[in-house]
């Protein structure tokens, strides 16, 4: 028998031998999630953009999930979501059973010296993101004002959440950095909240808000001319809002690009999905493969569209390495943006 032959043989063994072993590890996943329910948990109140992503998710995922299992969104809001993170990290089941999504700024938490931040961002697992946001400043008809330089001359009273939150991080954020006059009332549960106070006259501004939230949650106000954005705060200029101002136009040295992007350049990861450490690596591979699957579903698109959320997706390994980009940002960047984005002690 030839050298060759002997290669080949051997090639063809090695194979086999993998295949065998890929369904053999397919009918483990399958058979653990058979019968199992597979829960969401959104760190943020029900009707904001981070639950209606979620209650769309789960309309189709479970089909491209090995054994089919059930899907269900909780929401747990507390603290613009460390508290659903913290959760995430410590108690829920680490065996693939349990996904989370929280604000972007959240995983930054631990990086910027919040000691309620119970957890290591370096050892969360990204199963995938869905959007790449655009986020924006906005005003109501009654703030009295048309413009972003209308606001960086009349003072505005803003809504925000607490103060980790990215409504009150990119208000702080604008406020700060651009001489927006920005007066923020915080302590709101969320942008549905915000949304509200707008509506009853307490508040007439809200800064951070994903563009694609705006469209689905907010468009109604959008299209009766009593809510419309004032300057795009991250990502790539959007065709959809034209002449608007981008922050990347007030930038003027390096060290302010570097700031930007570690404050409003999270947003490219918008609607990011994560699982607790340790789940077991077929388990998180089979749930990266099935996000990525839902995300190319006709009936997944069609039900995106119906809803008015932006689909741009990104797999969990690219999710992984970007988080790991902001994660080595130089120290003193990360000491002038907890300046810039810290509320002031009363």
């Amino acid at each position: 028998m030839s050298r060759k032959t002997l290669i080949g043989g051997a090639i063809a063994a090695f194979i086999a031998s993998t295949s065998l072993m890929h369904a053999a590890m397919a009918d483990e996943v399958s058979d653990f999630y058979k019968g199992k329910t597979v829960t969401i948990v959104v760190g943020h109140q029900a009707g904001t953009g981070f639950d209606v992503y979620s209650r769309v998710v789960i309309r189709h995922m479970g089909r491209h999930i090995p054994g089919n299992p059930d899907m269900l969104v909780q929401n747990m809001p507390g603290a613009s979501g460390v508290v659903s993170a913290n959760w995430l990290f410590n108690i829920a089941p680490k065996d693939g059973t349990v996904m989370g999504i929280f604000t972007q700024n959240v995983p930054l938490e631990p990086i910027f010296g919040n000691k309620r931040a119970k957890f290591d961002t370096a050892r969360m697992v990204w199963v995938g993101n869905m959007e790449k946001s655009v986020a924006v400043c906005g005003v109501s008809k009654g703030a009295g004002i048309k413009t972003f330089a209308d606001l960086q001359k009349k003072e505005t009273v803003f809504g925000a959440t607490g103060a980790t939150g990215p409504l009150m991080k990119s208000a702080l954020a604008v406020k700060n950095l651009l001489g927006a006059k920005i007066k923020i009332l915080s302590g709101y549960k969320g942008s549905a909240s915000v949304k509200s106070a707008m509506q009853r006259g307490e508040v007439f501004g809200i800064c951070g808000l994903p563009w694609s939230t705006v469209k689905s949650f907010w468009r109604q106000e959008v299209q009766s001319g009593e809510f419309f954005p004032i300057i795009q705060l991250s990502g790539e200029r959007s065709a959809e809002l034209g002449g608007i101002p981008h922050v990347d136009d007030f930038i003027k040295t390096d060290e302010q690009r570097k700031l930007f992007n570690l404050i409003f350049g999270v947003q490219a990861l918008g609607r990011a999905y994560v699982l607790p450490p340790d789940v077991p690596k077929a388990r998180v591979d089979a749930l990266r493969k099935a996000f990525m699957a839902t995300m190319q579903d006709p009936a997944f698109l069609a039900d995106a569209k119906k809803t008015h959320i932006d689909i741009q997706p990104a797999p969990g390994e690219v999710v992984d390495k970007m988080w790991g980009e902001f994660a080595r940002t130089p120290k003193s960047i990360v000491e002038k943006v907890k300046q810039v984005v810290t509320p002031p002690m009363k």
